[in-house]
């Protein structure tokens, strides 16, 4: 049915610890962040078979790569001759990794369709669709910015490009309904992130991801009053009804767990796994 993975870099122990604690919370996949030691800009041929054999010694497929565009992702035209090339370069690190997803934060989508965001934002994911779709893979879009049904609309343009469902986004950012979007994005949910979480306080995801474009992370975690993310099931999330409407859709890829915060989240994401496995026996 779903397959359980994890996002390696979030064990905060480099990469290659991070895909073994994956095997040892009782995941089968890992998802890789494509920057530092896995920019494709920079990787080695050496390094790219270190994390292979890692990867099959610990018996974890590679779910997807993040292909992190910082700042406003697409939304600045000026800005995407070197992001369009540096998501290219992941597509290919990922299809060597036998990855065929490569998952990406593209900016706000905003409500105009007739506006300059949504002209650069567009022509910038027809090309590097174009090119995962000719490569067999696909850039999947990360749920957020904006609601499902906005996003579906803008990506009916855009060939090759998916979506990357985050419930938790949606529940804790967006104020979307997390299970009804899983109808509205259908066949186009190509990756999922496990993520649970509430909105204590509704500022809008212009203004939430506004600050993520200009600070990243670090900058979000001074805004955390707006927003609390939380271990899976004890979020707002509806994890039965979310589950059974991805079930319903078709989808059977990963349920990579997400669990954005410092410290050590080994126990969170092991119990993350233990979670979805006890949600998953009572769907089957």
């Amino acid at each position: 049915m779903f397959k359980i993975g994890t996002l390696a870099d979030w064990f905060h122990v480099g990469l290659l610890e991070g895909i073994r604690a994956s095997e040892r919370c009782g995941a089968s996949g890992v998802q890789i962040y494509a920057w530092n030691e896995m920019d494709p800009r920079t990787m080695t041929a050496a390094r790219l078979a270190e994390v292979k054999n890692t990867a099959r010694e610990c018996h974890q497929t590679v779910t997807a790569l993040c292909g992190e565009l910082g700042g406003h992702g697409f939304e600045i035209a000026a800005d995407n001759p070197d992001k369009i090339e540096y998501l290219k370069r992941t597509v290919d690190l990922a299809l060597a990794l036998d990855c065929n997803v490569v998952t990406t934060h593209i900016g706000r989508v905003p409500e105009d369709e007739t506006g300059e965001r949504w002209r650069n934002m567009q022509e910038a994911c027809r090309e590097v669709g174009g090119y995962a779709a000719q490569h067999g893979a696909s850039i999947a879009v990360e749920t957020g910015p904006e609601p499902v049904a906005r996003l579906m609309k803008f990506l009916g343009d855009c060939p090759g490009v998916g979506v990357n469902y985050d419930p938790a986004n949606l529940v804790m950012v967006t104020k979307d309904d997390e299970v009804e979007g899983v109808y509205t994005a259908g066949s186009k949910i190509v990756h999922t992130h496990a993520k649970d979480g509430r909105c204590n306080f509704y500022a809008g995801p212009e203004t939430v991801y506004g600050i993520f474009a200009e600070g990243g992370i670090e900058a979000l975690n001074t805004v955390s009053t707006y927003f609390t993310e939380l271990p899976l099931g004890q979020g707002s999330v509806r994890w039965d009804s979310y589950l059974k409407a991805l079930l319903n859709v078709g989808y059977n890829g990963y349920l990579t767990i997400e669990r954005e915060v410092n410290g050590d989240v080994t126990a969170d994401i092991r119990l993350a796994v233990q979670f979805l496995r006890e949600k998953l026996d009572s769907l089957a």
